[in-house]
């Protein structure tokens, strides 16, 4: 069996340069649609079981976050359900990857991909249950659904929590946080899950980027809008996920909310928060200290050493999500990041940060919205 290397299928994303010699594959990462940001990558090889092989991605160096390539290592998977760690390094501009495949049949990926069958299952499986409905709020650039779950008994005098998730693709991390996340508040066994129902109704959008998963994009949607700069002026015509989103918010309400992202540089899990919106004051501030001891005594993989400089007063970007609707909705407003390297804090060698983890720590968000649900 040849070698052979293909890209077409959900999500997938490689140009081959050069691919005749094992020892030498050269490649190219595929820029997002309609935009000149690159990072995500996904391919498979195959014909090369038992051969050493080195993988080169030659325009590493014209990622959107370059940074993001030290002390990284690339993910594959024989089955698509374990991804491992592969030696990778980084030098002039270059990714490389070497690989001796045990089967015939291999996948490589910037992280573990979640696909567009999985969000399906994931959406589907959860309206079953009689705690949660779906619906349709809106179709996508290239008119797919955009999914809404609603959880809890619809009562409005409860507080309205909502977790959106996946405004960039690439960052799948973040819908296999949601898949924990959904998973427990529909545990009708769960004590912390019932408890958190009875106090509030939680309104999830577990993917906000249909188009650019499918197309293998990091960052953008199909027509090349990065999504999370749209929540100031969002339109049908280039953000229509953020457009119809903003608006069954104002429709319902909101107390809380939570975006939940991944970070390509910095390997730790933190949290992005709203300290520089106009509105900021000593309830906010409580609020977000009392959310970040909560969810640090309820997943250890969450830190506040390292993340992002805070905001100088009055000075947060209101065009991003949590700071937009922070501000409009007067209410505690976060940002998730997530690592697309290790958790240094708690790394593990042969996995990296995974789905597991990310899982897990969408698990954890119940606990830590139980312990702050009455004060929002």
């Amino acid at each position: 069996m040849s070698l052979s290397i293909s890209s077409t299928f959900d999500a997938g994303n490689i140009e081959v340069i050069n691919a005749e010699n094992p020892e030498n594959i050269q490649l190219n990462i595929r820029k997002d649609s309609n935009s000149d940001f690159l990072q995500w990558f996904y391919f498979r090889v195959q014909g090369a079981k038992d051969q050493a092989c080195h993988l080169d991605l030659l325009n590493a160096g014209e990622a959107a976050y370059p940074e993001g390539w030290e002390n990284y290592q690339a993910r594959a998977s024989y089955d698509r359900e374990t991804w491992f760690q592969i030696p990778t390094t980084y030098k002039d501009g270059v990714l490389g990857m070497d690989l001796t495949p045990e089967f015939d049949s291999v996948y490589i990926a910037y992280f573990a991909p979640f696909s567009y069958e999985q969000h399906l299952d994931l959406v589907n499986n959860a309206q079953q249950s009689p705690l949660c409905e779906l619906e349709t709020i809106g179709q996508t650039i290239e008119g797919r659904p955009i999914d809404f779950l609603r959880m809890g008994d619809g009562d409005a005098s409860k507080k309205k929590l909502w977790v959106i998730a996946r405004q960039h693709p690439g960052e799948t991390m973040a819908e296999w946080f949601m898949l924990g996340l959904i998973s427990r508040l529909l545990d009708e066994e769960d004590p912390s899950s019932v408890s958190l129902l009875s106090k509030a109704n939680l309104y999830l959008i577990p993917n906000m980027n249909i188009d650019g998963s499918i197309l293998g994009n990091l960052r953008v949607n199909a027509k090349g809008v990065n999504l999370n700069r749209e929540w100031a002026t969002p339109s049908i015509e280039n953000s229509p996920q953020v457009y119809y989103a903003k608006e069954k918010m104002r429709e319902i309400g909101m107390d809380f909310c939570l975006d939940v992202h991944g970070d390509e540089g910095l390997p730790y899990v933190f949290i992005s928060g709203i300290e520089g919106i106009p509105s900021w004051d000593k309830q906010l501030s409580d609020l977000t200290n009392s959310f970040m001891d909560k969810w640090k005594a309820a997943s250890p993989d969450m830190q506040d050493k390292f993340g992002y400089p805070k905001n100088d007063p009055g000075k947060a970007n209101l065009m991003i999500c949590s700071k937009n609707l922070g501000e409009e909705f007067h209410c505690l407003s976060q940002t998730l990041e997530m690592p697309f390297k290790q958790n240094d804090n708690i790394p593990d060698p042969f996995f990296g940060w995974s789905s597991e983890r990310s899982v897990k720590l969408g698990e954890s968000l119940v606990n830590t919205l139980l312990g702050i649900v009455d004060d929002l």
